[in-house]
């Protein structure tokens, strides 16, 4: 009897393991279902709100706000004297939206207490150009642009966004010659705790641990030979597990040193799927609570999924974008070219 009981015993302990095991899914295709079409737009800057809402800024000064509950968009245009303001990096905190346009000056606003958005950082000079910015909690936050005087370019805020401050390059590395970042889906940075790290043109990821106090700065095999070859995306699942994408976009369908992953929080990074799917992407996202098993990159030439962490990886849809943000593990919203489109992942 005590046999049998303790048979049954070690059987009802496997059984609960095995039923305990995560399993990544088969994404088999991808439904896409348009919610906004402009064909003045292209939309490389999205960010999904605190309420579930999605802002988005674009180019012709074009910013704006969907309800999911309503279905219903508020876009307005920002003007700034007589320039054709482009803005490719947004962020948020619990209160406040930002956005940040490119070229020189560069101009940052936020919500002001009047409804309107205000101008709370301008820099002007010789190749500004800033690329992407998002927030560690409510009152830092950080954007990244293109090297100018020697480092790459970043700003900060210790005060919820109302001024900001460029790190002087002394506490930064040198940059390499021409070193930026890509301003192709805002994703050029990705933060988590108190850690930040971003992905640069030049094939390097700056990385802080003290919210952009100080930094260090680590090569990848990605590749860099060319002004438009270097990282595009960065994203991490946790502290360790990082990947990232990129390649050459102007020669989409090289596939060769354009994925690196890493196991431990990007001190070092791997080559992943050489010679395979994917091309060229500009933008790479954990799938959120997946156990960072599962990814999605997209690109003007489609959408591609992983469910092993990116060592392999399929084609599931032709259909294009820049930048893509999840709001659950199985709907996500993307935008591109004259488009905004919520995307449902199917088995």
């Amino acid at each position: 009897m005590k046999r049998i009981t303790l048979l049954l015993l070690i059987t009802v302990f496997f059984s609960c393991k095995k039923e305990n095991q995560f399993i990544s899914r088969n994404i088999k295709s991808v439904t896409v279902e348009t919610i906004l079409q402009d064909s003045l737009l292209s939309i490389r800057a999205i960010d999904i709100l605190n309420d579930k809402s999605l802002a988005f800024a674009a180019n012709n000064g074009a910013f704006g706000l969907y309800n999911p509950k309503t279905k219903l968009w508020q876009i307005s245009v920002q003007k700034y004297d007589t320039l054709n303001l482009h803005f490719r990096a947004i962020a948020h905190t619990s209160t406040d939206f930002f956005m940040l346009s490119i070229e020189n000056p560069a101009l940052l606003f936020k919500t002001g207490d009047t409804g309107k958005m205000e101008l709370v950082y301008k820099e002007a000079g010789a190749g500004v150009f800033y690329d992407a910015m998002t927030f560690w909690n409510d009152n830092e936050g950080i954007a990244v642009g293109d090297s100018t005087n020697g480092c790459l370019s970043i700003i900060i805020t210790r005060d919820s966004g109302q001024t900001w401050q460029k790190l002087p390059c002394e506490n930064l590395s040198k940059a390499e010659i021409g070193e930026g970042a890509f301003a192709a889906s805002n994703t050029n940075i990705k933060v988590l705790g108190n850690k930040t790290w971003i992905a640069t043109t030049s094939g390097n990821v700056y990385f802080s641990e003290d919210k952009g106090v100080s930094w260090d700065v680590v090569n990848t095999p990605i590749v860099q030979d060319k002004a438009t070859e270097g990282i595009y995306s960065i994203d991490f699942y946790d502290e360790q597990n990082g990947f990232a994408i990129g390649g050459d976009y102007t020669n989409p369908d090289v596939n060769t040193a354009n994925k690196i992953k890493t196991t431990d929080g990007g001190k070092t990074w791997i080559l992943v799927a050489e010679n395979q799917i994917p091309n060229y992407k500009s933008c790479v996202q954990y799938i959120p609570n997946r156990k960072g098993n599962e990814l999605v990159v997209v690109g003007f030439n489609g959408i591609d999924f992983s469910m092993d962490s990116g060592e392999s990886w399929k084609h599931i849809s032709d259909e294009n974008f820049y930048s893509i943000r999840f709001l659950n593990d199985s709907v996500a919203y993307a935008s591109g070219a004259e488009r905004i489109s919520k995307l449902t992942f199917r088995e």
